[in-house]
């Protein structure tokens, strides 16, 4: 190799490190830096990775080592504040990505079984160590709380309590949890307002865990997708799943909920939802976390839900997902030294990230939480929602 060759590798190398170095100031994060939010960076084909290929070459290079942070969770809030991430050029994969999600339906009954086989398949030891005694794998409602780790069980208990405050559940109701997970909401429904619940997961893991949770309750927890549900119930919620439907099943779904919804009935949505009317499809996590997902925009919900029901009620506590998101981030490290036997170091690079990186974009308020409350022809009177 000559000297001219290494020359103008180092240059260019120097190059891509200036211009990463240019935009990760605007975000006053400096490369190895001695804050916890600087990069330390031990590969220098980093810099060019990133700029390539986006939010997949920054999540990969994450996961190959070849970066550090000791606060990811601050990296990703001061890096989405300032919009950073729109500042980086497009990548190619990046670009095809959203545009199969355009023109595909990636939500499809024959396609909606991957996320859970991929990802809440992954082990019911992994979230049974990660989440609370509820195994609620949604935002917790912190309301009153010191936002501590050891405060996740009571921010999820306000959670349930929330729902089921607004669904005004009564003794004797027939309630539809559509997208149930491991049983948690179904069972707290059950034992403290004595609603039979009828849920329906795509996660074979998940079913086995809700039935046994909820094998001396009145609550039926079954295989199946949403859209072949055709029943009638007093109310219907669904918690974290609507994020898996994807746009051109949202409409769908309306329909579904209105099919089974009685006439006197309520449905709550509880959704992260997006800032922008667009194909919010991030290519790193659809890859490694979230297969197929897609994030709603307040128009996307609007228009597939007008001229359905009447919406009741729009509460937004997005911030609550980042207390949420690192207590699970502590309770993950902690158990880590009895998971590391099933699962290896580059997995648990890949979900700290994951954790980290969603933490961080809710403290930027870059994404939402929303709970959605509607009845199908109005509530005389409207709905007085305590919070």
């Amino acid at each position: 190799m000559s000297i001219e060759h290494v020359v103008n590798q180092k240059n260019a190398i120097d190059a891509w490190q200036r211009i990463a170095s240019e935009l990760l100031d605007e975000a006053g994060i400096e490369i190895n830096g001695s804050r916890p939010f600087d990069i330390q960076v031990h590969n220098n084909k980093f810099f060019k990775r990133v700029l390539q290929q986006g939010s997949m070459g920054l999540g990969e290079s994450y996961m190959d080592g070849w970066w550090d942070c000791e606060r990811l969770d601050i990296f990703f809030q001061r890096v989405l504040s300032c919009s950073l991430d729109k500042k980086l050029p497009n990548n190619l994969r990046d670009t095809l990505r959203i545009a199969v999600s355009r023109m595909r339906n990636l939500q499809s009954l024959k396609r909606a079984r991957i996320v859970g086989e991929e990802h809440y398949d992954l082990g019911n030891d992994l979230f049974s160590l990660m989440l609370d005694p509820y195994m609620q794998y949604s935002c917790g409602y912190w309301k009153g709380l010191e936002n501590t780790p050891e405060n996740l069980p009571l921010a999820q208990e306000q959670k349930l309590k929330l729902i089921c405050e607004k669904l005004q559940l009564k003794a004797g109701m027939r309630l539809l949890d559509i997208g149930c997970g491991w049983g948690g909401l179904a069972a707290y429904a059950s034992q403290n307002y004595g609603v039979s619940v009828i849920g329906v997961t795509i996660s074979a893991e998940q079913q086995k865990y809700a039935q046994a949770r909820c094998k001396n309750l009145d609550v039926d927890i079954r295989l199946e997708d949403y859209r072949n549900l055709n029943d009638q119930f007093d109310r219907i919620v669904s918690v974290g799943m609507f994020e898996h439907v994807g746009p051109k099943n949202y409409a769908t779904y309306f329909d579904v909920v209105q099919r089974n919804l009685k006439q006197d009935g309520l449905f709550l949505l509880h959704t992260i939802g997006s800032n922008h009317n667009k194909v919010n499809v991030d290519p790193w996590t659809n890859k490694y976390i979230f297969p197929n997902g897609c994030l709603p925009s307040m128009q996307n919900i609007g228009e597939s839900s007008e001229g359905k029901m009447i919406m009741e009620d729009w509460h937004n506590f997005g911030a609550d997902y980042d207390h949420t998101l690192m207590a699970w981030f502590t309770r993950f490290q902690a158990a880590w030294p009895e998971l590391e036997q099933s699962y290896t170091p580059r997995f648990k690079r890949m979900f700290s990230y994951y954790l980290n990186s969603c933490a961080g974009a809710f403290r930027a308020r870059d994404i939402q939480l929303w709970q959605i409350l509607w009845s199908p022809d109005g509530v005389e009177g409207g709905i007085r929602v305590a919070r």
